[in-house]
């Protein structure tokens, strides 16, 4: 119920003020990747204003995310042979245990 609750509190004002800035940047741009000659179209994108900025954003958000992903790869690396020494080291426990339960098993009890 919480959830819901923050997600309407968020997602439903994000919505509206995506909505209010797609039709406040309805207009046709051209974006050149010709320097040398804009004018040329063969090398040029037009769409509107809005779905350029939307673009950068998305590209913006991948670029961030690869980048936090490969400078975490060091903790990640850490964490799986911590995890995998921790597995080892229980199968050694576990060994232990069951050879002190047999060693318990042959002693004569009083």
């Amino acid at each position: 119920m919480a959830k819901k609750i923050v997600n309407l509190l968020i997602l439903l004002p994000l919505g509206v003020i995506l909505i209010v800035f797609c039709v406040a940047n309805r207009q046709n741009v051209t974006l050149a990747f010709n320097p040398f000659r804009p004018e040329d179209q063969v090398l040029a994108v037009s769409a509107p204003f809005f779905v350029f900025l939307f673009i950068a954003l998305i590209t913006g958000m991948l670029i961030g995310s690869a980048a936090t992903w490969f400078s975490q790869g060091k903790h990640r690396k850490r964490a799986r042979t911590e995890a995998k020494e921790a597995i080892r080291w229980q199968g050694e426990a576990d060994r232990h245990k069951s050879r002190a339960e047999e060693i318990a098993g042959q002693l004569p009890s009083r």
